[in-house]
């Protein structure tokens, strides 16, 4: 049986035993059918969703409310709440089974007691952890030393200090690069959504103790090695704030890495517009980009700075079109390169040194520098062999939205700000169709086209589609009209700001449950 139920409806439900007298309640609520009191559940708000439970199994004793659902939400916010559950759940088999989401949302915990509760807690298709400096990143080695298949959302969020700042953890050696090395070696399964954050010093601290940012990552390659993992090849919506640290190169850097991101969150991270660009490149599915507190215009008050802006983000699927033919033109002169050369054709001898006195001129050393290994080889093709010419057409755009901070700007000044990037937009679609345009000219004279449908992981034509008809070089989708320009806030994080209508923040907010 199905049911739709109102977030009002749940309310009432609630409130029932309180407002009707109690026969006409009893009578009225023990006869719903327990499918019925799951619908009205599955409405009340995560954070209170166990106590509002328990609130509703005690108005009304007497009804079918299934009692799975007071373990099937788990919020703790209080250090002996967690030693609390770890004894009503040590020796109850069934009660563990039930516990799906869990999170840990206080900064003071015994980290062990947090080890060994999850440790019983073999379902838990969410999970949130608050990383505080009770914790060692040997703990968090444990919790994750054994996959979880059911695992669908992980949100850690780091902070190694509470109240007083302290560099303690940077002077013990503690840091967490080995938590992204561990879920690195997990088997591939489906996790599309993944946060990271460590939280910036609050701003009282910092200033009035001149605090620096304390390190919780050492070193950032661990983000490569978790990126281009099987684990999260499927991720869809990642999370990744580790505040002035530059982690756009350990991102888009991997090939073939997370192709089905969508929505990316790098907020507090040393970001540039250059670093912005090797995003969109890197990601040709990315629609939301999330960078409060970043440098994304160098100064964000200059209007042409967000017309470049706008360019960019309309233009990256041209460079991205353009890096994978070249990638392609190299793996074709190497298969004409390597090709076996055919029987009674001499292969070129050396230059045979003559014998005698050398002249005084000849030079016996030499001051040129020697070629560095990573310098590009050139690639000599043998005589005869024709390499084919293949171009690729660049794709529409897929940016929805671009988030940022900017909050010192005023009205006028965002307005005019929102202009220059939507200019600066429209510009780039007149270059990608001219772009389109000389393509399609190579094309009507017998060039052959490809276009990229997906990353390529086994070089050659591996993610490359061939062009058959006019359509990729004159779709509808390449009018100005049709390509509306991505939203862009300026309203930076939290609720407080100014947002725009159907920006990246409020779509992100629904993904991560919270509002940082």
């Amino acid at each position: 049986m199905s049911h739709k139920v109102s977030h009002s409806t749940a309310a009432v439900a609630t409130t029932s035993a309180a407002s009707l007298p109690s026969a006409a309640s009893a009578v009225m609520l023990d006869g719903l059918p327990a499918e019925l009191y799951s619908a009205i559940i599955s409405h009340l708000p995560a954070d209170s969703f166990q106590q509002d439970v328990l609130a509703l199994t005690r108005a009304i004793p007497r009804s079918p409310v299934p009692l799975h659902h007071l373990f099937e939400r788990i919020r703790l916010k209080h250090a002996q709440q967690a030693v609390q559950l770890y004894s009503r759940l040590h020796n109850a088999t069934d009660e563990r089974n039930w516990v799906k989401d869990f999170g840990m949302v206080t900064w003071t915990v015994d980290a062990d007691v947090i080890v060994n509760l999850l440790g019983i807690l073999p379902r838990i298709s969410s999970l949130l952890l608050f990383v505080g400096p009770n914790f060692a990143p040997e703990h968090l080695q444990e919790i994750f030393h054994k996959p979880r298949d059911n695992l669908c959302f992980l949100s850690l969020r780091f902070r190694p200090y509470v109240m007083q700042a302290t560099y303690y953890q940077f002077l013990k050696g503690a840091y967490f690069d080995t938590t992204l090395t561990a879920l690195s070696r997990w088997p591939p399964y489906q996790l599309p959504t993944l946060s990271i954050v460590q939280d910036p010093p609050e701003p009282l601290i910092s200033s009035a103790k001149h605090f620096a940012q304390p390190l919780v990552f050492f070193r950032l390659e661990p983000i490569s090695v978790l990126l281009g993992s099987e684990y999260i090849s499927s991720l869809m919506h990642l999370r990744l704030r580790i505040p002035s640290r530059q982690v756009s190169r350990f991102i888009s850097s991997i090939p073939s890495s997370v192709p089905a991101l969508r929505l990316l969150d790098l907020s507090t991270c040393n970001i540039l517009a250059s670093d912005m660009e090797g995003m969109l490149i890197r990601f040709h599915g990315l629609q939301h980009m999330i960078l409060d507190g970043c440098s994304v215009a160098r100064d964000q008050s200059q209007a042409t700075e967000w017309n470049n802006i706008g360019k960019i983000c309309a233009t990256a699927t041209v460079r991205r079109a353009k890096a994978r033919e070249k990638e392609l033109k190299t793996w074709l002169q190497h298969n004409a390169a390597t090709a076996t050369t055919p029987a009674g054709i001499p292969q070129p001898a050396a230059r045979r040194i003559r014998p005698g006195r050398r002249g005084l001129a000849t030079a016996t050393i030499s001051l040129r520098e020697e070629p560095t290994a990573s310098e590009p080889d050139v690639i000599h093709v043998p005589a005869g062999i024709v390499i084919p010419k293949v171009r690729v057409v660049p794709s529409s755009p897929t940016l929805l939205s671009l988030c940022t901070s900017a909050s010192f700007i005023t009205d006028v000044q965002h307005k005019t700000i929102r202009e220059e990037f939507e200019k600066g937009w429209n510009e780039g679609l007149v270059q990608l169709a001219a772009v389109k345009s000389r393509l399609y000219a190579s094309w009507t004279n017998g060039i052959r086209m490809m276009r990229i449908t997906a990353d390529a992981s086994g070089g050659g034509y591996d993610g490359l589609e061939a062009i058959e008809g006019e359509n990729a070089f004159h779709s509808t989708q390449d009018d100005n009209e049709s390509l509306a320009p991505p939203v862009l806030c300026l309203a930076g994080p939290g609720i407080s700001g100014k947002h725009v209508e159907g920006c990246g923040h409020n779509i992100a907010w629904n993904v991560w449950n919270d509002t940082i």
